[in-house]
């Protein structure tokens, strides 16, 4: 999918860890429906985050207990964890992503790197505040879960 820049600033992230988004929020119901939308895709199994607070929710994939390469996870080592979404005092995603496709997004405005990333393909995804940028989260998520896949 072709992504065009985001519209205004960026959101004010957090300098410390828990990495999250403390501005310019997802309103509650595009954030219920982004989380509905995710778990409703084919292949995926929610669950709870072996790196993120327990207000997040991990996005699994039914077929890959292991991954397929420590840069497709956010949590290496593990059970492949791809992608989770924050809770709603945040509604960011952090997702895994190929570097350059990764720095795309920043350079468009979409995402920041994370705070604590180990290969560079780890980056924050900021909330998407109308339903327009709801698609566009909902398939970058998407491409996050590709890449996984494959591991590339």
């Amino acid at each position: 999918m072709l992504i065009e820049q985001r519209a205004g600033v960026r959101p004010t992230t957090s300098d410390e860890g828990p990495h999250r988004q403390v501005d310019q929020l997802a309103p509650p119901a595009i954030w219920g429906e982004l989380v509905a939308q995710v778990f409703a895709l084919e292949g995926v199994v929610e669950g709870i985050s072996q790196v993120s607070p327990a207000s997040s929710r991990a996005v699994y994939l039914a077929d890959f207990k292991e991954e397929v390469s420590p840069r497709a996870s956010l949590a290496p080592g593990r059970r492949l964890e791809p992608v989770h979404l924050h809770g709603v005092q945040d509604t960011s995603v952090h997702l895994v992503l190929p570097a350059d496709r990764g720095e795309e997004l920043v350079r468009l405005g979409w995402a920041e790197p994370h705070q604590y990333a180990d290969f560079g393909t780890e980056f924050m995804i900021f909330g998407p505040r109308d339903s327009d940028e709801l698609h566009v989260v909902l398939s970058i998520i998407k491409e996050s879960l590709d890449f996984a896949r494959i591991g590339a």
